[in-house]
């Protein structure tokens, strides 16, 4: 053991309070200092312009830094300006993974990388998920590549610095009342979760959640140490969390072997090596919204280590090749562009199956795990079989839905996920009029896998939290046609004032035409109306059904020779909304620049709440 050991100091989100930061600094370094350096993780900029002052001071050289410090907190009002600044020093050109020099003592660990500090080994991500309102703060799919590269080096990796917390950290613990909130999901990200599982740190330091959080160790696969996780609160938070905390880590590369496989009684087994949470792994992270491939999320797998394979050779399958054929990464894509897998895809094999040789979706999965010819098992009608189990049929070259097809709009595409796409309309009823649509070529929502049914509920949710930030209502409603080419459920925001009216002017509607909706599990409770639906529809009938904003589902099934509008639901809005004339789709066309603005406003608003983010 060495005689000594780097003494360190770590910050939450600063969001620009130096002064009270510093203060706090000076004090702790007064009374059990000295310290060697101050590592900030979460937002170190401040969230308005109003705060701005404080931060120049010391940026501007008028405030002093007591001591060495170091963020990844990129992003938050001014730091565009201060960091581009930064940025144009010649002493911090060319490649820097140290740290560039904002001014006397205070350094920016900008995209990823890693540096040796007193003999610890320190790894950084710089940004997180979601860009600030200025487009900043996001890392890159270079910066996330790199991290991988250099876990694969030799040697462990003391302390990990990253802004978001790593999604599922808080599994395989008991949480306290004292740690009420470590477990929502904001500010947590499943690629951070993957990288802490590949770069296996002794200490993972994260901010964002407001809280603090000092998890118990646990162990790591194929790694003799524990890693610490530690969650720190912002700034001057009004519930007096901790936002500093000292460590003093002796070096891995100083600790003798026989040492630093000491495991405390306390330690768990890794939180990201339980059943199922591999899935959550693998949720969707999308590209920076500025990139042309900002459509195309990535694919997440912690049981292997994926280096980067120039879109030729990788061990995994792109998605976005795979389901459309074109991925705006190119070369540079991660995952593998097989055209023979996507001829594959096209003739209703499991993308699973293709991706991994499994499917876990068990007898769920409609869709084939054979490669077999289409002409051996596709029957009259295009709809296939297996097992007694039907299939998706083969997307239509001319489908306006199928992301595959010449004939999408994918420019009206917000947000994609592992089973759904949500898009504007084309067309649209009223601003922001959406569609959730699955990705397969299906004909209908209500007989898709119980996993599709999840993702669909949670894009619903979301629009809902979206439209009530408008004091708006959404309604959802579907057309089911025995030959539908590909289903769509639409939603269009209602004024709150309007929203106790919709049921009354949908029966209304329904009794000038001479039918009658029925009340599907009229309790006000969706969910239960949503499985009645979907357990007493056969697949095979005629369908029209309406979900209310308070609940309820209306529906109606509807005779072969029955006569009912197609834009019937559409029809029905636009009379609440005293806007016959936009009835028909075809009257509101919009030019596509309008429509690229309209989808660039959704997703600034809507990105926060993306479940596919």
């Amino acid at each position: 053991m060495v005689s000594s050991s780097p003494r360190i100091l770590l910050c939450g989100d600063v969001l620009g309070r130096l002064n009270q930061l510093f203060k706090r600094v000076q004090s702790v370094n007064k009374s059990t200092g000295p310290f060697d350096a101050l590592l900030c993780v979460g937002q170190f900029f401040p969230d308005t312009a109003d705060n701005l002052e404080e931060v120049a001071n010391y940026l501007d050289g008028l405030s002093p830094i007591p001591i060495s410090t170091y963020f990844i907190g990129d992003y938050g009002a001014g730091a565009t300006r201060f960091l581009s600044a930064a940025a144009k020093i010649p002493s911090n050109k060319g490649f820097k993974m140290d740290g560039l020099e904002v001014c006397p003592n205070l350094y920016w660990l900008k995209g990823s990388g890693k540096f040796s500090f007193h003999g610890l080994s320190i790894f950084y991500l710089s940004g997180r998920q979601i860009p600030d309102a200025e487009g900043n703060g996001r890392y890159s799919r270079d910066d996330v590549d790199a991290l991988r590269a250099l876990a694969e080096e030799p040697g462990v990796v003391d302390i990990f610095m990253t802004n978001e917390w790593p999604s599922g950290v808080w599994n395989r613990t008991d949480l306290s009342e004292a740690a009420l909130g470590v477990s929502d999901p904001s500010g947590s990200d499943p690629v951070v979760a993957e990288l802490a599982v590949e770069i296996k740190p002794r200490y993972h330091i994260a901010g964002t959640k407001d809280v603090f959080y000092a998890r118990e160790p646990y162990s790591n696969d194929d790694a003799v140490h524990v890693t610490r996780f530690l969650g720190l609160a912002t700034v001057g938070n009004k519930e007096k969390q901790k936002f500093i905390h000292a460590i003093s880590p002796t070096p891995a590369s100083a600790i003798p072997a026989s040492e630093i496989h000491l495991k405390p009684p306390n330690t768990t087994v890794s939180p990201y090596d339980i059943e199922g949470t591999s899935n959550h792994l693998r949720e969707q992270a999308k590209r920076p919204a500025n990139s042309d491939s900002a459509n195309q999320y990535w694919r997440f797998d912690v049981s292997k280590k994926r280096p980067r394979h120039d879109g030729l050779s990788g061990e995994r399958l792109c998605f976005k090749y795979t389901s459309s054929g074109a991925c705006a990464q190119g070369k540079k894509c991660s995952y593998r562009h097989d055209e023979d897998a996507r001829e594959q895809y096209l003739k209703n094999v499991c993308f699973d199956f293709l991706n991994k040789g499994r499917c876990e979706r068990g007898p769920d999965c409609r869709f084939r795990h054979s490669l077999v010819e289409e002409g051996d098992i596709l029957s009259q009608g295009g709809q296939g079989s297996q097992n007694g189990k039907s299939y998706r049929t083969i997307p239509e070259k001319k489908c306006w839905f199928c992301l595959s097809s010449p004939d999408a709009e994918v420019h009206l595409v917000l947000s994609i996920g592992e089973s759904y796409y949500c898009a504007l309309a084309k067309g649209p009823l009223v601003e922001d009029h959406a569609l959730l649509i699955p990705i397969e070529h299906h004909p209908n929502t209500l007989t898709t896998t119980s996993e599709s049914e999840v993702e669909l509920g949670k894009y619903k949710d979301a629009l809902k939290v979206y439209f009530k930030n408008q004091e708006k209502a959404v309604v959802f409603f579907e057309w089911i046609f025995r030959s539908s080419p590909h289903a769509n459920i639409q939603a269009v925001p209602i004024p709150l004032s309007k929203a106790s009216n919709i049921q009354r002017i949908f029966n209304f509607a329904a009794k000038k035409l001479g039918f009658e909706f029925s009340l599907v599990a009229p309790s006000g409770d969706h969910s239960e109306a949503r499985i009645s639906l979907r357990s007493n529809f056969d697949g095979k009938s005629n369908l029209f059904y309406v979900e209310l904003p308070d609940g309820n589902i209306l529906s109606y099934s509807v005779a072969d020779k029955e006569k009912l509008p197609v834009q019937f639901g559409r029809e029905v809005l636009a009379g609440l909304l005293n806007m016959a004339d936009r009835a028909d789709w075809r009257n509101c066309k919009l030019s596509k620049e309008d429509e690229l603005q309209m989808v660039e406003k959704f997703k600034k608003g809507f990105e926060e709440l993306d479940p596919a983010a």
